[in-house]
């Protein structure tokens, strides 16, 4: 049962210092599972493609699917469905209490010029962690990681099959704007099946 602890442990840690949003949570991901070995680097893109795909927070529907696939492997599905609903308080603890705190604080020094400092401090940490996240995504997504692993060169590890597909997209997202988004991830999830990309 130490397993739920640490996934509350590790998502309420998660919560607390990714400021910016969901997809400020990748660096933290990204060391968690280095750390843990609960999920792979390609693991997170698929976390990602599949919490942008869905419905709600994108860091809240990573948090569920890291807890349900870490609760499922201890002990089966019962254990998934607890260990999604811990992954997930954890995540929103460090939001709620901070909110409490703030909404209390705020009216008695929203003048402060420490406040404001403190609030621009955070814009710049928050613009670094999704650069950070943007930048793993982006390497995830058009770098094959064995090639990158096993010392290859730049142009080798680059997959240029991702590149084109998403290429694709862009051209259809900005030319066709009718096309529903469904359409277009049904329609890049079967181009990747086909090409085994």
């Amino acid at each position: 049962m130490m397993i739920f602890l640490e996934l509350y442990i590790r998502f309420f840690l998660v919560g607390l210092f990714s400021v910016g949003g969901g997809l400020a949570t990748l660096p933290f991901l990204t060391e968690m599972g280095e750390a843990t070995g609960w999920f792979t680097p390609m693991d997170i893109s698929n976390m990602v493609a599949i919490s942008e795909s869905t419905p709600g927070p994108i860091g809240i529907n990573m948090a569920t699917y890291i807890g349900f696939q870490v609760g499922s492997g201890f002990g089966g599905f019962g254990y998934g469905v607890l260990g999604s609903i811990i992954a997930s308080i954890g995540e929103v603890t460090p939001a709620v209490v901070v909110i409490m705190i703030v909404s209390k604080m705020l009216m008695k020094f929203r003048d402060s010029k420490y406040v404001e400092y403190t609030f621009y401090g955070l814009r710049a940490a928050s613009v670094g962690l999704i650069l950070a996240a943007w930048l793993g995504v982006l390497k995830i997504a058009f770098f094959s990681s064995e090639a990158l692993e096993e010392g290859s060169s730049f142009f080798m590890a680059i997959d240029y099959k991702s590149i084109i597909l998403s290429a694709v997209i862009f051209f259809l997202v900005t030319k066709f704007k009718k096309i529903h988004p469904i359409a277009l991830i049904v329609l890049a999830a079967v181009v990747g099946i086909i090409f085994k990309m």
